[in-house]
């Protein structure tokens, strides 16, 4: 089953109008920074590894500059990871009281994997989508925040390899975010916003490229721009970037907003 979870200890910080933003492949906190990790930490996709957590802490104190952190490639809790949930690792080191794993692959004590948000405000509504394909273990997960037409939704979502898949992944994906006026649709997409089945996204739904586009892949040595997050037009972007910070095979992107005053990011 998926894992979801939030804290009640204390209730959430009310987030300003500026809205932080990160999206991040984690490699299920494995460091790379040399192409023959590869080779060398592949155990480590299947047996425990100590220096995991070192690296995870070092993904944190990224995660705790942000508002709402899309995770991919993380593991809800089995042997690979000595049965430490990523998601709820990193949520509590980062101080974010609200997350959510959706679980894409059941591998039962060998692997959960899946992808998280991350919030550090309560949602009015999360919800767990399959995305089409051949091949299973691809989802989209929703945060709505609010109500109505001034409601804000955010999506993750990590798509297939393929290009067939991914424009099936995105059509659905499409479809899903067309009643939302303001939207972000953020996470590893595995392909460049001038590809084709980008070009198709744009074309069906209001959401937009941001202005420039920076390789993210791989981190030490990008040359693929394949992480992005994407936006409606009624969310200004003040910035976007790639950060440096080399964690995983992938770079974080971040993006600052500034909300329209409609909009309650309160449950």
């Amino acid at each position: 089953m998926p894992s979801a979870a939030f804290a009640l200890e204390a209730p959430a910080p009310v987030m300003s109008q500026r809205l932080r933003l990160l999206s991040y492949n984690v490699q299920m906190g494995i460091s790379s920074s040399r192409p023959h990790h590869y080779l060398t930490n592949l155990w480590k996709h299947v047996l425990p590894a100590p220096c995991r957590l070192r690296n995870l802490n070092r993904i944190a104190e990224l995660l705790a500059e942000y508002d709402i952190v899309a995770l991919q490639e993380l593991d809800a809790g089995s042997h690979r990871t000595g049965y430490v949930d990523l998601t709820e690792y990193l949520a509590q080191k980062a101080g974010f009281p609200f997350w959510h794993h959706q679980l894409n692959r059941d591998l039962g004590h060998l692997a959960q994997h899946g992808n998280a948000l991350l919030s550090r405000t309560r949602p009015s509504e999360v919800s767990e989508h399959r995305l089409p394909g051949k091949m299973p273990g691809r989802g989209a997960l929703l945060m709505r925040y609010g109500q109505g037409d001034d409601a804000l939704a955010v999506v993750l979502i990590h798509l297939a390899l393929g290009q067939r898949a991914r424009q099936m992944q995105l059509d659905f994906v499409g479809e899903l975010l067309a009643d939302y006026r303001h939207a972000v649709l953020m996470g590893d997409m595995n392909c460049s916003t001038d590809s084709q089945e980008m070009r198709r996204l744009f074309q069906r739904t209001r959401l937009c490229e941001s202005a420039e586009q920076q390789p993210t892949f791989p981190s030490w040595r990008p040359k693929r721009s394949i992480d992005h997050i994407l936006v409606t037009p009624e969310l200004e972007v003040a910035s976007c970037q790639v950060v440096n910070h080399i964690c995983s095979d992938h770079l974080p992107v971040a993006m600052e907003l500034r909300l329209p005053a409609a909009i309650s990011l309160s449950a």
